[in-house]
């Protein structure tokens, strides 16, 4: 049977259950994920005199072609994205910043030094995100930023921020919609630490000073992400969940969960519904955490597809920012890219193809059993089919078949770098 048939096959199992598929696939592809550039270079960026990473990030592996110039990863993200349904967005950190050649400390970056992602975001319609980049610095080499005793070395990374969101300004006036500017710290203590709360004082004063200078959040949204360990901070992160929860529930500020910052038995998707509660916007940074933060490539789960579900079943599509967060060498990076955002995409699509309000009236009415044997069907239903089709209607390969395109790029273009 061809996509079409099989498709009006599957319209028809999801309509009995007053589904319409076709409304459905409309709004999907209204959904922006927003790809994180550093999955094509590791991380590295294009400083002039680049840092080795620190800061408790770590990325293994020396799988052939990596991006090392601007050209190179702006090519390798349009191949990714010619291979992802839809319309998204790029994140990107300070470190990839184009100065031509000169030396700019990270306090003095400004718009100017990415209007070359602008120009490139503009000729393939994506929206930007961004990042400061508080790590793989001299000034980070000891595990504080905005935290740090020495109030010079804070004064620089908070003059940082002031700047990153200018440039997230910049962002979302260029191209029309708003740009996320994400504040995350490394700072913390291996070993247990005898005073917990002067460091979270200090923190607390730097993102006071920071968000003290104005951007229009009609071009500019801030967010501040938690983490609860780290290499180098397993005793004690002073950017905690708790801390920036309350930081930015106080300051009308989004608070950003990253699925890898959180205890193992933690799960993100139980987070979600309390946080929309109390929050007109949450941001989300999803990755897969084998073993804590290991930032492994998302894969279609049972944590990612509950976390679809809280954002589908609870009306949310508008008001979660979903962003990715990955990074792994050991495999070919674009397909890294591409395996990852379907992924998301697909399990959006699946929990909006789930009688969800029906769901609800059942547990309303105490009716379990009911409740339990429809979750487990659904796990079942002809989704496959609605994806395939969603692919080919935007004119992306269909199933695996991305994967022959991947192959070819990197026999043509990634192994003769």
């Amino acid at each position: 049977m061809s996509i079409q048939e099989n498709y009006e096959l599957a319209k028809k199992a999801y309509e009995k259950w007053g589904i319409n598929v076709d409304e459905v696939i409309e709004t999907l592809k209204n959904v922006p994920i927003s790809i994180h550039c550093w999955q094509g270079d590791d991380i590295g960026g294009f400083e002039v005199n680049p840092n080795e990473l620190s800061g408790g990030i770590s990325v293994t592996g020396n799988y052939p072609g990596k991006a090392s110039t601007p050209e190179e990863l702006r090519a390798d993200l349009e191949k990714a994205l010619s291979l992802i349904p839809g319309k998204h967005r790029v994140n990107l950190h300070a470190i990839y910043a184009e100065t031509n050649g000169e030396v700019v400390e990270r306090d003095q970056l400004e718009p100017k030094h990415f209007e070359n992602w602008v120009k490139w975001a503009k000729e393939n319609g994506l929206g930007l995100d961004y990042n400061p980049t508080l790590f793989s610095h001299p000034k980070a080499n000891d595990g504080l930023t905005l935290s740090h005793p020495n109030q010079e070395i804070r004064e620089f990374w908070i003059n940082h921020c002031i700047g990153s969101r200018k440039i997230g300004e910049y962002f979302g006036k260029e191209l029309g919609t708003p740009a996320l500017t994400n504040i995350w710290i490394p700072d913390g203590y291996k070993d247990i630490p005898s005073d917990r709360l002067t460091p979270r004082k200090r923190l607390k004063d730097s993102l006071d000073k920071i968000f003290a200078v104005e951007t229009d959040e009609k071009y500019n949204l801030d967010a501040v992400e938690s983490k609860v360990f780290g290499i180098g901070s397993e005793s004690y992160v002073v950017g905690s969940h708790e801390f920036y929860l309350n930081y930015a529930m106080k300051n009308d500020k989004l608070c950003l969960l990253d699925t890898g910052h959180y205890h193992p038995t933690e799960t993100v998707s139980n987070k979600i519904s309390s946080m929309l509660l109390f929050s007109e916007k949450l941001a989300l940074h999803v990755s897969r955490p084998v073993r804590w933060d290991s930032d492994h490539v998302v894969i279609l789960d049972d944590e990612l597809k509950e976390i679809a579900l809280e954002i589908v079943r609870n009306e949310a599509v508008d008001r979660v920012i979903i962003g990715l967060d990955f990074f792994d060498a050991s495999i070919n990076r674009v397909a890294a890219w591409t395996i990852g955002t379907r992924n998301m995409i697909k399990a959006l699509l699946s929990a909006m193809l789930v009688p969800n309000e029906y769901l609800k009236q059942l547990q309303e009415e105490g009716n379990f059993t009911e409740r339990l044997a429809l979750m487990e069907e659904f796990k079942t239903y002809p989704f496959g089919a609605v994806w395939d089709y969603y692919c080919e209607r935007m004119g992306v390969p269909v199933r695996e078949s991305w994967l022959e395109e991947v192959k070819a790029y990197e026999q043509e273009v990634l192994l003769k770098r």
